[in-house]
């Protein structure tokens, strides 16, 4: 527990996909990578069925998370379901590795597979896998410009594969900054949490924990508060803070109790803007004013938990949603990270702050919505617009 603790969680990682046909060596990539033996290999075809997630520190990149994944050719059994799984991950993936056999004989494959991460318009490298030292005959440079002769077994050249990844990724889309551009080094914030049903107890929820952190790296002062001790904190300090940040869940109430001429924003609206375009989610929000009796809205959460007395999600939301628009609404809830539903059936979907999952994989739901012609927005964002406190919150 200490070590998950001490761990950047896996949504802040960079993630990297490792890609290619059964037998390429992509777990002996990852092996050769990370320099320890952690994904297994072995020389009967479809080792790895399920993508498996493994963290390290790749400097001066920083935290980053490889996916081992199935191979594209695995004509076992299982072996579509596991394709497809491979597949999915291109959905969160900041960069991809394709792994290619230097026994193949054809190129063919290694198109197919080029064509697909280019759709995602990911960037990506071609590690040509020189297995028992036989040199590859075919010429891999028209399908990528970064193209690596290494034998992974043995290790050769998995500098000039690790220098290749930096060099992918240095000039990647940065993600915004979580509070940088609302305080200054020095400034007092006041973090208000409620310590409910939905926090673990012992622990603050990840948003919580995310925000704090960035504060303390920014040269802020934190002082943490329960709902109920915000008047006395308020009336314990000097000068006032310069932003307090809320649980969504008591957005109104921290309002009513907060003077005008303090900043406000919520976890949630702040995992809002780092992880999707907020200013289309905040867009979105106006199609809650739209919604008419028999209107179907899906609410979504990426992480998986069981339904709890008084949660956000099933509860709080769909209530205020019904109370705001007073009409008949469906409602529906999914939890996890893939969208098993026909989301064009519904008029608006609701997202949480989205804490567990990494930038690309929410800006990959938003554009999936979009397609759709869904209106996509935030459990935080929809909870201010409904409260008429959207213009007065800052993120």
């Amino acid at each position: 527990m200490i070590s998950e603790i001490n761990q950047t969680p896996k949504a802040l990682r960079i993630h990297i996909g490792v890609f290619g046909d059964t037998n390429a060596g992509k777990s002996t990539f990852i092996n050769a990578v990370t320099g320890q033996d952690i994904a297994l290999t072995s020389p009967v075809a479809g080792t790895t069925t399920d993508p498996v997630f493994k963290p390290m520190e790749l400097i001066p990149l920083g935290p980053v998370v490889f996916i081992d994944t199935a191979g594209l050719d695995d004509k076992s059994e299982l072996g579509s379901v596991r394709v497809q799984k491979s597949i999915e991950q291109l959905g969160i993936c900041d960069a991809a590795i394709l792994v290619v056999s230097s026994l193949s004989e054809s190129i063919n494959s290694t198109e197919k597979y080029v064509c697909k991460i280019k759709e995602k318009n990911i960037p990506y490298i071609i590690v040509v896998n020189e297995i028992n030292d036989k040199k590859c005959n075919i010429d891999f440079s028209s399908l990528c410009e970064t193209v690596i002769y290494v034998n992974l077994n043995q290790k050769n050249g998995i500098d000039d594969v690790k220098n290749a990844l930096i060099n992918l990724l240095k000039d990647r889309i940065e993600t915004p900054v979580l509070t940088a551009d609302l305080v200054n080094p020095g400034d007092l914030v006041m973090l208000t949490a409620p310590q409910d049903i939905q926090a673990p107890k012992g622990r603050l929820i990840l948003p919580e924990v995310q925000v704090l952190r960035d504060l303390l790296d920014n040269g802020c002062m934190v002082m943490t508060v329960t709902s109920e001790n915000i008047h006395s904190a308020l009336e314990s300090l000097k000068n006032p803070p310069a932003l307090v940040v809320t649980d969504s869940q008591i957005f109104r109430e921290v309002n009513n109790i907060i003077p005008d001429d303090i900043p406000l924003t919520s976890f949630s609206l702040l995992m809002a803007k780092i992880k999707g375009d907020i200013k289309k989610l905040i867009e979105s929000a106006k199609a809650i004013d739209t919604l008419q009796d028999g209107d179907k809205v899906l609410i979504l959460e990426s992480c998986s938990h069981h339904a709890l007395d008084g949660d956000i999600a099933r509860i709080k939301i769909p209530a205020l949603l019904r109370k705001y628009t007073n009409k008949n609404i469906q409602i529906d809830n999914i939890s996890g990270q893939k969208i098993q539903t026909d989301i064009s059936q519904y008029k608006l979907a609701i997202h949480c702050g989205g804490c567990m999952i990494n930038r690309k994989a929410m800006l990959e739901k938003q554009k999936a919505f979009e397609d759709a012609g869904v209106p996509l927005t935030n459990f935080g964002v929809s909870i201010a617009y409904m409260n008429g406190m959207l213009k007065r919150v800052c993120y």
